[in-house]
């Protein structure tokens, strides 16, 4: 078969399905290899440890590299943790649900309308106001609640306001073991993440979208509820794994915010077994169980994402 010159031309610059294929494999080599020694070698170490035993003598985990004997010891002590004597995790459990649940909805609150208001009602002011949302990624999570302390402390602002204010006639311990100041300080450290992704999906919605609402006789508020939030649905879905998922498994804030027993999540409970010997390897079993919980939201994500992209296609 003879291509004509333009065929010839198209066929050029148009290399055949099999070698993007190639082309694009190859691309992607360096991020495998990335998640290869930085995710899949530390997950199988984590996993070895928590197949393996523990010194007698010294009081050290010992990990097993072979899978095929591997040990369950660690997993029945976990779930002994949950439901056998002495159980202390169930609690822990409950109370990081109902911390995450609050500072999600909190987050989802605060953020929709700021990520809302940049996204359609900035204008000129819209980098300005991008620029001061990127703000909190300058500083570290670790100074952000140093602040945080700074404004709580019983001399601190807070407290100064309140008693100028006539609210309460003595300094509020805030920093004494209150679960309303370890919600607030998810949702101080989090919701930066949860208004960028919501601003970045609100802002690819089609703005003739809106005006067609507008042409049927909808109102703002109408418009709104039957065609921005139901366009948003995704984005927010989104948005809230990257704020739920590391709040599960958070632990700095309790720490640097509480310090109470009465106020540890399941993250605190897995730093304390991790920090010591004779029960890391119960730390590893734990943190793969929280993994494997967590791995189902995610997994409904990948779901929910295909079948949106199927469907706008």
């Amino acid at each position: 078969m003879v291509l004509s010159a333009p065929a010839r031309v198209r066929h050029r610059q148009h290399p055949p399905r099999a070698r993007r294929r190639v082309l694009y494999a190859g691309l992607s080599v360096p991020a495998i290899l990335w998640l290869a020694v930085f995710f899949l070698v530390p997950f199988y170490a984590v996993l070895s440890v928590a197949g393996g035993q523990i010194d007698g003598i010294r009081g050290t985990p010992i990990p097993e590299w072979n899978p095929l004997i591997w040990s369950r010891a660690s997993y029945h002590a976990v779930f002994q943790e949950f439901s056998g004597t002495g159980a202390f995790l169930g609690p822990l459990v409950l109370r990081t649900v109902e911390y995450v649940g609050a500072a999600s909805l909190l987050s989802l609150l605060i953020g929709y309308p700021a990520a809302y208001y940049v996204s359609r009602f900035a204008t000129k002011r819209k980098g300005l106001l991008l620029g001061l949302l990127l703000a909190p990624f300058w500083v570290s999570y670790m100074m952000r609640m140093l602040a945080w302390i700074g404004l709580l402390q019983t001399d601190g602002y807070v407290n100064r306001i309140l008693i100028d204010l006539h609210l309460t006639s003595h300094p509020v311990t805030w920093l004494g073991g209150k679960a309303s100041t370890v919600v607030l300080g998810l949702v101080y450290g989090y919701v930066p993440y949860l208004i960028l992704v919501l601003y970045a999906g609100l802002d690819r919605i089609d703005s003739s979208l809106l005006e067609a609402g507008r042409d049927l006789g909808l109102g703002r508020v109408r418009t709104f509820l039957f065609v921005t939030l139901p366009l948003s649905r995704q984005t927010i879905i989104t948005g809230l794994l990257v704020t739920v998922l590391p709040m599960l498994g958070d632990y700095f804030t309790n720490v640097m915010l509480s310090g109470a027993t009465n106020t540890s999540m399941v993250g605190n409970a897995i730093q304390g077994q991790l920090q010591s010997t004779t029960l890391q390897t119960q730390g590893a079993a734990l943190s793969l169980l929280m993994l494997g919980v967590l791995a189902i939201p995610m997994l409904y994500y990948v779901v929910a994402t295909n079948r949106a992209s199927q469907a706008a296609a």
